[in-house]
């Protein structure tokens, strides 16, 4: 809708909340001040006709699944403020209405480490979390202004919910954001989940695995090479023959061969090491072949290694007991993926207005939106401006272009005033 603006106060809002450190222990950051952002936010919503629904962090007792990654269940254990300083904030707007009447918007207020400058110079805003994803998140309330302002009964047939949550960054995976929010019911009929996507809907969210090749073998001196376990050279055996050779086994999915280390010294053997690869997968069934893959390239890489090397000077003890110092850890795994749900309904009510779909051969990435896999009666959508790389999302030089901010302002507010008008003809004008 053309008069969906960013309105002073909101740009006012976004600067302060591009000012605020949200980045979670995960991050490496420090304490974040998501309270503080989130109790900015909510009290600019309270002006639209808002009500704070929920606002709490996460129960430890709801984190103790396979679904939740290592680094968080460790986190929880070892910490007990790890939790506290990151709760999430529910809004709602409207009576309670069953959810065939609701739409639900989700964002994440956290982000990425790396603070920057905030700045706002007429047409851009700059900073941390400028279109990954408090920038967004702002542009998301002009929307639902805009939306009452052209309907302004809007409220009283229609319950709107905004999940602004932490924990979607770090590699959390909205466990102990989304998750809880979507178990405890706080979803719509209409679900989308505010990411940059070039204002392209997209409807599928793929889910992501970490594999840690872990060695562990003894270390030596330089002067004595061959009386140790050599890991860096036994991972990077490992790092090049799963580079080449997993990718195409992906399924649709990507991967990542990350981070290995073994040491910083040069004067040493270094005989423990961790490799690390993060997987993307479009649904389970091909996530548990990606992964049974990987495990299998491993052991194949290992005796690979071992005829390789066997009568080598200064490898030899690594070859033979390759094996035996080598194993698969998987620090997150068994994440549900989003698959495209088929819903006419609301795929005519969300094009109505204009937008594209995302190229059915184009990637999907992860968030999440993943979290609504499978909801019933409810419809789940990626939507968002700007796109990840061109706007330097989890880079420096973070930005995001009021004019986007302001299209998905009013792509948002023509949702909400064709949600509200709902009408099937199939169904003779009754309600969804």
């Amino acid at each position: 809708m053309k008069d969906a603006r960013l309105s002073p106060g909101d740009r006012e809002l976004l600067l302060r909340l591009l000012e605020l450190p949200t980045a979670g222990p995960l991050e490496g950051e420090g304490e974040p001040r998501l309270w503080e952002a989130q109790r900015a936010y909510a009290d600019a919503a309270r002006g639209l006709g808002f009500e704070v629904a929920h606002h709490a962090a996460a129960d430890p007792a709801e984190l103790t699944d396979d679904q939740v990654p290592l680094a968080v269940r460790r986190a929880v254990a070892e910490d007990p403020g790890f939790l506290a300083v990151q709760p999430s904030l529910v809004l709602a707007l409207g009576p309670a209405l069953p959810q065939a009447d609701t739409v639900m918007f989700n964002v994440h207020l956290d982000t990425v480490a790396g603070l920057e400058p905030a700045g706002f110079d007429g047409e851009r805003f700059t900073g941390r979390g400028a279109i990954d994803a408090k920038g967004p998140a702002v542009a998301l309330l002009a929307g639902v202004r805009a939306a009452l302002d052209a309907v302004p009964g809007l409220a009283d047939g229609t319950r709107v919910l905004v999940q602004a949550v932490s924990g979607e960054e770090g590699g959390a995976l909205g466990v102990f954001g989304t998750r809880p929010l979507i178990r405890r019911g706080w979803y719509g009929r209409l679900n989308l989940f505010c990411e940059p996507t070039g204002m392209r809907l997209l409807p599928r969210a793929t889910a992501a695995m970490t594999a840690c090749v872990r060695v562990d073998g003894d270390d030596a001196i330089d002067d004595r090479p061959a009386a140790g376990h050599n890991a860096t050279v036994l991972l990077g055996h490992l790092a090049q023959r799963l580079a080449a050779r997993l990718p195409e086994r992906a399924g649709g999915g990507q991967v990542c061969v990350a981070g290995l280390h073994t040491g910083h010294l040069h004067n040493r053997v270094y005989g423990t090491g961790r490799l690390l690869l993060n997987c993307s997968y479009p649904d389970s069934a091909a996530g548990r072949a990606l992964a049974g893959h990987l495990e299998r390239e491993v052991a194949e890489g290992l005796r690979e290694f071992t005829e390789t090397y066997r009568a080598h000077r200064d490898l030899a003890r690594t070859a033979r007991d390759a094996a035996a110092i080598t194993r698969v850890e998987w620090h997150k795994r068994g994440l549900p993926a989003l698959a495209p749900a088929d819903d006419p309904w609301a795929v005519d009510l969300l094009e109505r207005g204009g937008l594209a779909r995302w190229p059915a051969d184009e990637p999907a990435f992860t968030c999440d939106a993943l979290w609504a896999a499978g909801l019933p009666g409810a419809y789940t959508a990626v939507l968002g401006p700007g796109d990840l790389g061109r706007n330097h999302a989890h880079a420096a030089g973070e930005f995001a272009d009021l004019s986007d901010l302001e299209a998905f302002a009013g792509a948002v507010s023509g949702i909400l005033v064709r949600f509200a008008a709902r009408h099937h003809a199939a169904t003779g004008g009754t309600r969804q």
